[in-house]
């Protein structure tokens, strides 16, 4: 049995809280009584409490003057002031996070318990809330996953499961069944790309609809340059490889900040940085992008940033293209050298109309989590490196510079290139030494793999793709597969088992947030 929460009440008319102490006891709560802050103190000194109720005016040493010397040496316990009058200093003791709550004498007893509840249970109740609705849920989610679902119903399945994600305790029962029902989506959802992303790209000449999502070479036209209109600066964010569930965290400081309005778009395939970036920044598909820009394509793929290092160039093509006029500025930030130096002149973006920033260290992170047993003892798995990336969030230059542009009159289109999945399973593939060497993509000549575990292109024109060759064709991972080779298999296999990758087909790395903020101010 678990002990029960052990709680500490200090008040000079404890004998007149008699029966309030009885109703927590038949509760489930352990509770010792004393009548002064000294007391209350050498309590806590030598006792082991989960929470303090401490009445702010006693005899001798008070309430708050106790609270100190508890905080001093027990900074992590809860305590709840009890007060006579709804004192502002008393609130400013709770928004500066000395007190957990207060409560205003007379309290009644199922004020107290509901207090004692929320401090002590909240976390559990949430959790055991979260699992009932979510195993309530789970037939839904099913029955429609086995029909039709058009892009948005998609990214209302795919974040009803991210917010189930986030919200679920350490109930690993329910935790595996929802996984399980996680990768049954991704099934799913490979399967609706595969059969679909042949007419997306047939129809973008035509605007998105319910049949077509908007596509990475949409997002300037659709969302930033409606907004040049409106004539106040506007800062563009690309971060790089940052998914859904990731956002949901950012959002949450950016919330009081910023009003949100949310939107989604789908990357590309392959989901990787020099198509899906390429595209945001150019309007173009890779296909039109080769044949416009031949030499910059050449290039080579596995240097990043020779593919991608025209950003600013293709940014300013489009803008042509749609005769639009504006002093345009461009900054990719990839180190924290960098970071604190955008964030230092922060405010030199007001004298562009159009600030395009792209920020790598998200991507850095994937990576590193990847190459790190470090990171990876970390972040095991998804709500590890979701909080992660928060922890970073949190505490960067990055979310300094909102800070920042929230006292300004701006508007912010935030958005990706792409996302990131934990490749768990292998697959085999044969290629020539010609073949890319990317683990959830390649193109080459003659290549071969399983068809359940990836999507072979054999005509590349058909899914906006560039092609040197008739030969040239295109395997893209489903799923959560990564390719290997058969030389080595196994010794590959291991070393890239559970690392982050792009490049594939799955919610997360497709399935992408824009969203346009405005200071509240």
């Amino acid at each position: 049995m678990p002990l029960a929460p052990r709680i500490l009440w200090a008040d000079d008319e404890i004998d007149l809280l008699r029966p309030h102490i009885l109703f927590l006891e038949t509760k489930g709560y352990a509770v010792t009584s004393v009548t002064n802050g000294r007391d209350a103190i050498e309590n806590v000194r030598t006792g082991q409490f989960d929470l303090v109720l401490l009445d702010e005016q006693m005899p001798g040493m008070g309430g708050l003057e106790a609270l100190n010397e508890i905080k001093e040496f027990s900074a992590d316990l809860p305590v709840v002031m009890i007060t006579k009058s709804e004192e502002e200093r008393i609130m400013e003791e709770a928004l500066g996070g000395k007190i957990s709550d207060y409560l205003t004498k007379p309290v009644n007893p199922s004020q107290v318990l509901l207090t004692c509840k929320r401090i002590l249970d909240g976390r559990r109740i949430k959790s055991e809330a979260a699992s009932q609705n979510y195993l309530q849920s789970f037939g839904q989610i099913t029955a429609s996953l086995m029909n039709p679902l058009d892009h948005a119903d998609w990214v209302a399945l795919y974040e009803k499961l991210i917010r189930f994600d986030v919200d679920l305790g350490d109930d690993e029962g329910v935790r595996q069944v929802l996984d399980d029902q996680y990768h049954e989506a991704n099934r799913a959802f490979s399967k609706y790309v595969e059969s679909n992303y042949e007419n997306w790209i047939a129809g973008v000449n035509r605007p998105p609809n319910r049949e077509r999502p908007p596509l990475s070479h949409e997002v300037v036209p659709t969302w930033v340059l409606p907004q040049l209109e409106k004539k106040k600066p506007v800062i563009f964010f690309v971060i790089d490889c940052m998914r859904w569930d990731q956002w949901l965290e950012f959002e949450q400081l950016l919330a009081p900040l910023f009003s949100i309005d949310k939107s989604h778009h789908f990357s590309i395939l392959p989901t990787a940085t020099p198509y899906s970036r390429n595209s945001i920044f150019s309007g173009w598909l890779p296909r039109d992008l080769a044949a416009k820009h031949p030499r910059q394509w050449a290039d080579g793929e596995d240097d990043e940033h020779s593919r991608n290092r025209n950003e600013e160039q293709l940014l300013n093509e489009l803008l042509t293209r749609k005769n639009v006029q504006a002093r345009v500025r461009y900054d990719k930030l990839i180190g924290s050298k960098d970071g604190k130096e955008f964030q230092q002149n922060v405010h030199d973006l007001m004298q562009a109309d159009l600030s395009a920033v792209v920020v790598n260290f998200v991507d850095i992170l994937a990576h590193s989590r990847s190459d790190s047993a470090v990171l990876k003892e970390i972040a095991p798995d998804e709500r590890a490196y979701r909080a992660l990336t928060k922890t970073w969030f949190e505490h960067s230059w990055l979310f300094g510079a909102f800070q920042q542009l929230a006292k300004t009159d701006c508007t912010i289109v935030i958005t990706t290139d792409h996302g990131a999945i934990r490749s768990l399973h292998g697959t085999k593939v044969i290629g020539d030494r010609e073949t890319s060497t990317a683990l959830r993509y390649k193109y080459g000549r003659n290549l071969k793999c399983d068809d359940r575990h990836a999507i072979l292109v054999k005509d590349p024109a058909t899914y906006g793709l560039p092609g040197d060759s008739r030969n040239t064709n295109f395997i893209i991972a489903k799923e959560d597969y990564y390719f290997v080779y058969p030389t080595n298999y196994n010794q590959y296999l291991n070393k890239y088992r559970d690392t982050m990758q792009h490049g594939g087909v799955s919610l997360e790395e497709m399935i992408l947030p824009v969203l346009t903020l405005k200071p509240k101010r």
